[in-house]
């Protein structure tokens, strides 16, 4: 993007590298000769409710790149010379031709805005749910070298800390959520629950504007290469500092794949899932089939930091947790588009054989467990394919018990598409489940006696950073052994800190990016074009 990186709340159907070749652009000829003149090409024109075909647009650059693009087979990049109007009128008519709700985006005058960034900003919807939180939270662009290279490789940039953001107005309370593996901060010991106190110097608390900007800088958008100094407090009260050089990180989405047995015999089997990329699908396959091979009676997947990512990937899991013989006759996801585009077929429920571009399918026969009940450690982080993940299975009756908060309400998703240099997440689609539920735009609730649709039986409970995940004493995991054996909700003290989190709020900014999670997690230091942390005030 421009750097307005939501997170990583998607939910998509992946594309191929090749971006769509447009018309080429340029400006008029300086050629004199009138009796046979050269055609000449003109900037277009902006009318209020006239759209042109938006490929009359594509791929026509303010800054056209030049070479080969390493991605889509060292074939030339498709950028011709254009302007930064060409591309706002581009995106004026793929957001009129996709989004899901067209009719809902005011049409402005694209020259009225400074930046390609701020006129992609407002051609959403700004109406509200039913809660009064933003219908559109998930407005968003990633430079298309940054994306391609986590959709393919998992790389992103930064320590390989996952933050979690309690409070982002002083007092602050920012805390390590959780770490990538063999990371620059898991290697020098940071731990789940460390709590910042001081970057580079800086009081994480201080309120003013040359202090917010090292604070952001450091923690959220590092430069790689760069040296920037922390001062935690552990869960312990120790006092500790470290230094950390930003480099390129590769993610590990699947951690802590373990069998527990609880004190009944019952043999569960847990997993972290933190993203639905592409190279997740090994690590899922291989945790599956440890757990065949342990012959687990329940299984526990820890979704409550994970923002989504490949359908494709989350039907497979789903795939994985069912067996063929409950899922064969059903379809996983119905996609809904707006009414300009053509009718979809049901999304399948898996097919192994099919080649999801980005997304590298497997012609081998996945592995499953043929579990009817699967349990499932939420927040309000857990979002789009994690979300489809739970309403999938409860559509075809295998049973989902949800264990923490209410998640982060987002069954909308999109195709990424690349455009100068950048590629776009508009949303483009929503759908359902096999028995055509899929409204849960204020998230899927954990309750232990389900009355609404968008409830799940469950256990509401507080993320518990005072304990490492995977932790048989961490309170979601632990709530979830405890309704294994008995079938019921444990009694439990919550923390300070999860009462906090859970009382605090953080209102949606200007530019629509919704903070809706009271915790809310920032994976792998991506950047945001408003900080992530505030002066005093500035988000009332």
């Amino acid at each position: 993007m421009f750097k307005n990186t939501k997170l990583a709340l998607a939910i998509f159907l992946a594309v191929s590298g090749v971006s769509l070749s447009g018309c080429g652009g340029g400006g008029s000829s300086s050629n004199t000769d009138t009796t046979n003149p050269p055609p000449t090409t003109t900037e277009p024109t902006w009318t209020a409710g006239t759209f042109a075909a938006s490929s009359e647009f594509k791929d026509q650059c303010a800054v056209p790149r030049t070479g080969n693009d390493p991605y889509n087979d060292n074939q030339p990049y498709p950028d011709t010379a254009g302007s930064e109007f060409t591309e706002k009128m581009w995106l004026r008519s793929w957001s009129d031709e996709t989004y899901l709700w067209y009719d809902e985006i005011e049409d402005n005058d694209p020259d009225n805005f400074s930046s390609v960034a701020a006129y992609f900003d407002q051609l959403k919807t700004f109406e509200t749910t039913d809660s009064g939180a933003y219908k559109d939270n998930f407005h968003f662009s990633v430079p298309t070298e940054d994306y391609f290279q986590e959709s393919q490789s998992g790389v992103v940039s930064g320590y390989g800390i996952n933050w979690a953001l309690i409070s982002g107005t002083p007092p602050r309370d920012l805390r390590v959520a959780y770490l990538e593996d063999d990371s620059p901060a898991a290697n020098a010991g940071l731990q789940r629950g460390d709590r910042i106190i001081l970057v580079d110097g800086v009081s994480i608390d201080t309120n003013t504007e040359s202090g917010i900007d090292t604070l952001n800088e450091a923690l959220f958008g590092p430069t790689a290469g760069d040296t920037h100094t922390f001062k935690v407090i552990s869960n312990d009260e120790t006092e500790k500092t470290f230094s950390l050089v930003a480099g390129n990180i590769t993610q590990t989405p699947v951690q802590n794949v373990d069998t527990i047995t609880t004190e009944g015999g019952t043999k569960v089997g847990y997993m972290q899932f933190n993203s639905h990329i592409s190279i997740a699908q090994p690590e899922l396959i291989s945790a599956v089939n440890k757990f065949k091979a342990d012959n687990i009676d329940e299984l526990v997947i820890d979704l409550r930091y994970n923002g989504g990512g490949l359908l494709a990937l989350s039907s497979q899991l789903a795939y994985m947790i069912a067996g063929p013989a409950n899922t064969s006759d059903y379809f996983y996801y119905q996609i809904i588009e707006n009414d300009k585009q053509t009718e979809s077929d049901p999304y399948p429920f898996i097919d192994v054989e099919i080649d999801y571009s980005t997304f590298e399918g497997t012609n081998n026969t996945l592995p499953d467990l043929n579990l009817s009940k699967v349990y499932v450690l939420s927040t309000a982080n857990t979002c789009s394919a994690s979300e489809a993940l739970i309403n999938g299975l409860n559509g075809i009756d295998a049973e989902v018990i949800l264990i923490g908060g209410t998640t982060c309400g987002k069954p909308y998703g999109f195709t990424p598409t690349h455009n100068c240099a950048t590629t776009y997440y508009t949303i483009q689609f929503t759908g359902t489940n096999y028995k055509g539920f899929g409204e849960y735009s204020d998230g899927l609730v954990p309750t232990p006696t389900p009355q609404f649709a968008a409830d799940v039986k469950g256990c509401e409970l507080d993320d518990d950073f005072n304990h490492q995940l995977g932790d048989s004493d961490e309170t979601l995991l632990s709530a979830a052994l405890y309704h294994i054996e008995n079938d019921s909700c444990p009694v439990v003290a919550q923390s300070v800190t999860a009462k906090q989190a859970t009382t605090s709020t953080y209102k949606a900014d200007e530019i629509g990016i919704a903070l809706k999670a009271n915790t809310t997690l920032y994976k792998n230091n991506m950047d945001l074009t408003r900080p992530l942390l505030a002066k005093e005030g500035d988000n009332e």
